[in-house]
């Protein structure tokens, strides 16, 4: 029976845990003494190539495995041991254990965390108790910030940020943007950088918003992509690469967080698949091609291919698939087969590939909504092949007062 007045150690509870920390202490001591004697006996013996017959070998062998086994049975114990209390304490704020758990596991075995805090915190600036559990949950890593750390960090963020309800709203669509990085003098200085390309504090909300990671970025890392796209302008003959670089990361702040090698990638395939001039890469690149630049160059060229190869079943040459491509770069990225669908819709309703081809904006319509309209417009006698068809590519208002029009006409 365990007295009261018995010293435990720190960290443990009761007289089982004692016994089972002490017997643990004695195994390693025993464990390293034996190390010692095998390193002596095994470095004082030589083995001929024969020697796996001999007693000596077989006991180096054994010994090795002995170790080896040992020494990863005893990682995969300290792995599993989990902070009881703490548990305990993301349990009582409603956090998710099995996905905190699948997410960052090693957050949970730490003795020192901030749980606690970090709840008060978020709660203080608007969160209410769900969106810490989720917050938490999906980002356990959170709960090792300090709360110094998070309200200096809040105030950088409001240099952004209007309202605590918008930053809230961003931490609880991305986690990892707040709670990822602990250096708060490299998001500072990632903010300067930015500014100091032009870009102004709603270009500023919008990268936050939309590919926050660009400011957990290294700032060395967000300038090496900088540099790379200031030199593929001057590269490409434009007068001022300090334009050219603030229209690309306007368009799509997802650069940041893509390798220079994949943009490097994407440029090659556009210029080579188009077979672009400078001054046609440029254009494509300061308009809406900017916004397919980050993506996979796998997933574009088998889009490329698939929509070429309908086009030109079509009667379309290169160069006006081409010219499609320049008009429309969400082909690039589009399923194929919705894109397939919508077109064989237009054509099926006297709607022939030339006039596709002139305005493939059309498609970026839904397939059941593009059908509505065509449906909408028949009923009134419109006639495509006379009229065109522009009006399929308007607002949803502008397309039902037109509308509304054509049938007072009639």
């Amino acid at each position: 029976m365990c007295q009261s007045t018995v010293f435990l150690p720190k960290g443990l509870k009761d007289c089982n845990q004692v016994v089972v920390h002490q017997l643990w202490n004695w195994r390693n001591m025993a464990g390293r003494v034996a190390t010692k004697v095998m390193h002596i006996y095994l470095g004082r013996t030589r083995f001929s190539s024969s020697s796996i017959f001999f007693p000596a070998t077989v006991l180096k062998l054994n010994y090795l495995r002995f170790r080896t086994s040992n020494h990863v049975y005893s990682t995969q114990t300290v792995q599993k041991t989990e902070n009881g209390i703490l548990i305990n304490n993301l349990t009582a704020l409603g956090v998710d254990i099995k996905m905190a758990r699948k997410r960052q596991p090693g957050v949970l075995r730490k003795l020192i965390t901030n749980e606690k805090r970090v709840a008060e915190f978020l709660r203080s600036k608007g969160a209410n108790y769900e969106t810490i559990a989720s917050i938490i949950s999906r980002y356990p890593r959170a709960i090792t910030r300090s709360y110094n750390h998070l309200e200096e960090r809040w105030q950088l963020w409001q240099s952004i940020f209007k309202s605590d309800s918008e930053i809230i709203t961003i931490i609880q669509r991305s986690p990892e943007s707040y709670f990822r990085s602990s250096d708060n003098e490299n998001l500072e200085k990632n903010i300067r950088f930015l500014s100091s390309l032009g870009l102004t504090t709603s270009d500023l909300h919008r990268i936050l918003t939309t590919a926050p990671r660009t400011f957990s970025n290294s700032l060395e890392l967000n300038m090496q992509m900088v540099t790379f796209l200031q030199h593929l302008g001057v590269s490409l003959g434009v007068k001022d690469s300090g334009e050219f670089v603030k229209r690309i990361i306007t368009r799509n702040a997802y650069v940041f967080i893509r390798s220079t090698k994949r943009i490097k990638t994407n440029i090659k395939f556009f210029t080579e698949a188009l077979k672009l001039s400078n001054s046609e890469l440029i254009k494509l690149l300061q308009g809406r091609g900017a916004e397919v630049l980050d993506l996979s160059s796998v997933y574009m060229k088998r889009n490329f291919i698939n929509i070429n190869e309908q086009l030109q079943s079509f009667g379309c040459t290169s160069e006006e698939v081409k010219n499609f491509f320049m008009d429309y770069p969400p082909a690039f990225y589009t399923s194929f087969e919705k894109v397939s669908k919508k077109i064989n819709c237009l054509l099926e309703n006297q709607i022939n590939i030339q006039q596709l081809l002139k305005k493939p904006r059309v498609l970026e319509l839904s397939a059941e909504n593009l059908k509505n309209r065509i449906e909408n417009l028949e009923r009134v006698g419109y006639d495509f092949r006379k009229r065109g068809i522009t009006i399929l590519d308007s607002s949803r208002s502008r397309f039902e007062a037109k509308l509304k029009k054509l049938n007072a006409e009639e």
